[in-house]
Formats: structure tokens, C-alpha cells, sequence
């Protein structure tokens, strides 16, 4: 048996992709996935250009409507793409910022001076994904057209129509193109986040969403106008919302050196949690990098130096870590440079070397002074570090305890763990199930050789309001740590991670939503990876058990229970139960709704790292001590609730 090959390999078997092939070929190296993380990224490229104009002092106001295909809006009142011949490509510039890979005024220095889309890439990817995409240029009296689909240019730029001589600005409307996102709905919520953190950002811009697909009975679109003069200052206001602040000022620093424009604002709050959230030309670096670095060294440092001054540290206490400082400190550092270096499109993380010599610089030398000047302020804050200094010393034993070790140390898994017997940890996954009769029940249902399980002994802690020391002695969450095998913070190690998935398994009723709450609190606060990466779900228990004629069926919501019904039929046969716990359910039945992987349902848990700040205020707003924050986001929430069982 032979199989042929082509044997020819010369210059003409190598593929150029034309264009804006590339990015069709491969978008997840444009804008990090095809998931709907990516298909909202298309929104912040267009709605990036238009900061940009923004932060050249060019633009007041964006203007981003959901229209009712789902299809994005964008209007900016900045000075309108160049409409001109670019000499190069003899085509006009918006037809080249749009055709062309790695076009743009961004670089050379001449049409900005600091821009988050870096690459050039933004707008021209955008309409690479995009079924279609329609550009409106206001501009020197005129109203300037021009369509793409696909990428390809429908016609040439035209004259459509006149506007007032003193309009100027864009509109780029563009639908995504459903063969290749998995997701073309967008959601209001993720977009109203990033808009508002853009608005925080960008002092002084005002930034309008509107969603046309979500109208009142009067036909006015749902929407939410972000507008901030006092720019992140009010943002750590914003954050510090559902929290209580240990001081009324709000430091803030601004300066400029090593040509790097560096803006730093913080507030301490009586939260054991920190929130800091670092911005290179408003994009945000989830993985921080050197501007953070500069931020850390700086305060530590200080903080420090002005403890053993003023004989709040004496000679013989050991110095205050970086933790201990930034214990219940919530901050923004945002930096504007020319030439951002970022470790890959998505821009996680920040590498100039120069931005961290600026933000150390101008925080250590702006923070003195202000020390110097409300020596009140800086001895709550030193206090505090110190309260975070024993209780890091007294959590540092707890955690020894906590820590996996190996054989030779004896100290074994939980003794309430029934373990899997396979140990790869891609085929094993872990039931954490609340109360002993469920868990037993659960234990007789799982597969031995796969499925783990763990019962706990009602609400675990709410690690939202307790100090790491504290945490650290609760048995139930020493048994999570101890069970997953990746140790918590500094020590928190993906690779020893002992099951691939991680399943919560509690009542369908609001106590069990509520222990699902405090077990996700307790993971995004010490384990934010292991949902980053897709390794937690909730498990979906049925609500109703239906009965007839000794055949049965489960029902998942009121919805299903409705149609089983209709396609059963209503009659006194019918025997229905609703079920409120999982205890209620024998190991046969729990294992045949809830566990069987061949038929059960499981939610996966993820988040979304564009707005990471947001997702920690909501765990503050809920879990935390303040009830009027919490009442407001009920409130403004309830009505997008789907199921609610009270």
C-alpha cells in the first residue's frame, strides 16, 4: 500500500494570505479567541481608536449603541479618519486603516503621541471578523461612505452627503461574522463595565451605550452615560462603594518622567482584600508588570522608611511587607507612553523598563510629602500594616498545615475525602457536596475509579469578611486546600492541581445558592486560576421529579416541568415532587440526574478578565458587611434574573 505525495515543493506551494486572510485563518492571534471574550474585544479596538483621539485632545464624547442584530455602533466626535490619498497604497487612508494589517497614525509619533492600540491592527481586524462593516466619516463639510464585507472594500469612498463645516467625527457600524464566533450576542453588562473603566480612565470623556434590542414601554433604549471629572480618583471611589474607607483622603499622584505620564490613586478600607488595578494608555494588564512593580516597591519602601522615623516600627520589629502595606488597599495606577512593549496582542502584561523607574519615582516622592503633611492619615494606614503583620505570621502557621506534603510527611488527604482510585488528574474530578446525608448519598452514587467526594459540614466561612489567619483555621477550607493539592496565593501551583474538575454540588433551593456563593468568594479570593482556566462547575440538581404510569422523568426549570407536562399530558396520574435538597434523592437518582457524566448538566464557571475590578466590587457588594450597596445591586438586577426560588 502506497500513498502519494506531492512531491513538488517549491515557491509557488508556499501560501501568501492575502490581506486580511491571515486574520480569518487565525483570529485568535488577533484578538485572543473566538469565544465571546473575542467578539466584545471588537467593540474595545473600535471604541480604542476613538480614546485615542481622546487622549490626543481631539474628542469629547463616544457614543456605542447594540443595535437590534446585534450589530455595534460607534460614534466619536474626533477629527474624522483621514479621507485623503495615502501616496503609499494610492488609496485613501480610512480604506488603508481598514484593508491593511499594521496601518494606522501609530506609528512614526506623528498622529499620536500615546495610543492603546499599539499594534495597528485594531481596525482593519475588526473588519477582517466581521460579516460587514460600514465607515462614516464627518469631515470638512462632507459626509464620507465607504462598506467592506468580510474585509473586502464594496466600493470606493464616496461623498454621501454634507454635515456643518465645525462636525467632525467617525461612525463605524460593523455586524461579527457568525462563522467564526461561537457567540454573536452581546451582553450590556460586559460592555457597560469596560465603557465605565474607559470613562474612569480618560477624565473628563464621556461615554453613552445604549442597547436598542432592550427598550421601555416608551421605546427608549436601556442605557447608562459614564462621565467622570475626577477620573480615577472617583474610580476608587467607585470601588470603595460597598466598603468602609479608614480615611477620608484619596492619595493621588500624577507626574511625568522618562517621558511616561504616571497617574496613582489609592484609599485604604477596612477589607482584608486587595484591589489594584494597573492601565498602560487605558488598556488594562491583568498580569500587571513593570508600572505595578514601580507602584509595589515604591509604598513599601516608604511606608517603611516613615514607620522607623516616627518610631511606629522600633529597632528590633522586623519591615512591613508589601502585603501588610497593601492589606485592604484599593488603587489605580494608569500610565500613558509612547511606545508600550506588551507581552502579546491581548496586552496582559506590561515591559517597559522606563515605567517602572517613572511610577517608583514620582509615588515615593509625592507619597512623603503627603505623609509628612497628615501624619494622621499615614499612622492609620502603618497600624493597619502592622494588625496585617501578625496575622500574616499567624496565618504563615495555619498555613503549614494546609500545605500539601508529600508521603514522607505523613500528613494525609482529609479524612472526610472519599478519594478516586485513577490519579490523573484529567480524568478526576471532585464533588463538593454540603451535609452529611447528601454526601453520603453522593458517595454510594459516584464512580469510585473518577470521582471524589467531599462533604462539608454546612456554610463554609465568608472569607469576604474574615483575616487570612482566621480563614486559614477553618477546617472546611482546610480540607479545599488540602484536597485540590495547589496550595493558596504565593504558593498556589496549577500543576499539582489533583482533579480537572471541581464541582459544586448544593440544594436547588437559596441556601444552596447561597453555599455556592461563599465556596466561589472563597475561590476567586484564594484561587482565581483554577476558574481562569475552566477547572470549577456547579452541578444542576432537578427541581421536579414527575411520575407516571411508574415511568419518570426530571425537570431541570418550570419551563421543562411545563413541557413534560404538556407532552405527557395533565391527569391524577401525574405524581409530582419537588425536590429541595439533594438529600432528598437516592443514590440511584442522584447519580442518574446529577453525577452520570453521560447525562448530567454542569455549569462552567468562568470570568472575564477585561474587567476584573468590576467582578471584585460584585463579590464586595454581596459578600461584604455594607447592606445599602448590596440592596442597590439587587435591585438593579432583579429584573434580569431568570430563575428565582424563594
Amino acid at each position: 500500500m502506497s500513498t502519494e505525495v506531492n512531491q513538488e515543493y517549491g515557491a509557488d506551494q508556499i501560501q501568501i494570505l492575502e490581506g486580511l486572510e491571515a486574520v480569518r485563518k487565525r483570529p485568535g492571534m488577533y484578538i485572543g479567541s473566538t469565544s465571546s471574550r473575542g467578539l466584545h474585544h471588537l467593540v474595545y479596538e473600535i471604541v480604542d481608536n476613538s480614546v485615542d483621539e481622546a487622549l490626543a485632545g481631539c474628542c469629547s464624547e463616544i457614543d456605542v449603541t447594540i443595535n437590534e442584530d446585534n450589530s455595534i455602533t460607534v460614534i466619536d466626535n474626533g477629527r474624522g479618519i483621514p479621507t485623503d490619498i495615502n501616496h503609499k497604497s494610492g488609496r485613501p487612508a480610512v480604506e488603508v486603516v481598514f484593508t491593511i494589517l499594521h496601518a494606522g497614525g501609530k506609528f512614526g509619533g506623528g498622529g499620536y503621541k500615546v495610543s492603546g492600540g499599539l499594534h495597528g491592527v485594531g481596525a482593519s481586524v475588526v473588519n477582517a471578523l466581521s460579516n460587514w462593516l460600514e465607515v462614516e466619516i464627518f469631515k470638512d463639510g462632507k459626509i464620507y461612505n465607504q462598506r467592506y464585507e468580510r474585509g473586502k472594500v464594496m466600493y470606493d469612498l464616496k461623498v454621501i452627503g454634507e454635515c456643518p463645516n465645525d462636525k467632525t467625527g467617525t461612525k463605524v457600524t460593523f455586524l461579527p461574522d457568525d462563522t467564526i464566533f461561537e457567540e454573536t450576542v452581546y451582553e450590556y453588562n460586559i460592555l457597560k463595565d469596560r465603557l465605565r473603566e474607559t470613562a474612569f480612565l480618560t477624565k473628563g470623556l464621556k461615554i453613552s451605550l445604549h442597547d436598542m434590542r432592550d427598550l421601555d414601554d416608551k421605546g427608549n433604549p436601556r442605557t447608562n452615560v459614564f462621565h467622570y471629572e475626577g477620573g480615577i480618583k472617583e474610580f476608587v471611589t467607585y470601588l470603595n462603594n460597598s466598603k468602609t474607607p479608614l480615611y477620608n483622603n484619596i492619595l493621588y499622584f500624577e507626574g511625568t518622567k522618562n517621558n511616561v505620564y504616571v497617574e496613582v490613586a489609592f484609599q485604604h478600607n477596612d477589607s482584608y482584600t486587595e484591589n489594584v488595578a494597573s492601565f498602560v494608555n487605558n488598556i488594562i494588564t491583568p498580569e500587571g508588570g513593570t508600572h505595578l512593580v514601580g507602584f509595589r516597591n515604591a509604598i513599601t519602601k516608604t511606608f517603611n522608611d516613615y514607620a522607623r522615623q516616627n518610631k511606629i516600627l522600633k529597632d528590633a520589629d522586623q519591615n512591613l511587607t508589601g502585603d501588610d502595606i497593601r492589606e485592604g488597599l484599593t488603587a489605580i495606577i494608569s500610565i500613558k507612553v509612547e511606545e508600550p512593549q506588551f507581552e502579546g496582542q491581548t496586552k496582559q502584561k506590561l515591559g517597559n523598563s522606563e515605567a517602572r523607574g517613572a511610577v517608583e519615582s514620582i509615588v515615593s516622592e509625592q507619597l512623603t510629602y503627603f505623609l509628612e503633611q497628615n501624619p494622621s492619615v499615614a499612622k492609620i494606614i502603618c497600624e493597619k500594616s502592622i494588625l496585617a503583620q501578625r496575622a500574616r505570621e499567624a496565618a504563615r502557621k495555619a498555613r503549614e498545615l494546609t500545605r500539601r506534603k508529600t508521603a514522607l510527611d505523613g500528613l494525609a488527604l482529609p479524612g472526610k475525602l472519599s478519594d478516586c482510585s485513577d490519579k490523573n488528574p484529567e480524568n478526576c474530578e471532585i464533588f463538593i457536596v454540603e451535609g452529611d446525608s447528601a454526601g453520603g448519598s453522593a458517595k454510594k452514587a459516584r464512580s469510585r475509579a473518577t470521582q471524589a467526594i467531599l462533604p462539608l459540614r454546612g456554610k463554609i466561612l465568608n472569607v469576604e469578611k474574615a483575616r487570612l489567619d482566621k480563614i486559614l483555621s477553618n477546617a472546611e477550607i482546610r480540607s479545599m486546600i488540602t484536597a485540590f493539592g495547589t496550595g493558596i496565593h504565593d504558593d498556589f501551583d496549577i500543576s499539582k492541581l489533583r482533579y480537572h474538575k471541581i464541582i459544586i454540588m448544593t440544594d436547588a433551593d437559596v441556601d444552596g445558592a447561597h453555599i455556592a456563593t461563599l465556596m466561589l468568594t472563597f475561590l476567586y479570593r484564594f484561587m482565581p486560576d483554577l476558574i481562569k482556566n475552566g477547572y470549577v462547575y456547579l452541578a444542576q440538581p432537578p427541581l421536579y421529579k414527575l411520575e407516571k404510569n411508574r415511568k419518570i422523568w426530571y425537570a431541570y426549570s418550570d419551563d421543562e416541568l411545563s413541557k413534560i407536562i404538556q407532552e405527557v399530558g395533565r391527569d391524577q396520574n401525574n405524581k409530582i415532587q419537588r425536590y429541595k435538597g439533594l438529600g432528598e434523592m437516592d443514590a440511584e437518582q442522584l447519580w442518574e440526574t446529577t453525577m452520570d457524566p453521560s447525562s448530567r448538566i454542569l455549569l462552567q464557571v468562568n470570568m472575564n478578565e477585561d474587567s476584573e475590578s468590576e467582578l471584585d466590587l460584585t463579590f464586595t457588594t454581596l459578600m461584604g458587611d455594607k447592606v445599602e450597596p448590596r440592596r442597590e445591586f439587587i435591585e438593579e438586577n432583579a429584573k434580569y434574573v431568570k430563575n428565582l426560588d424563594i
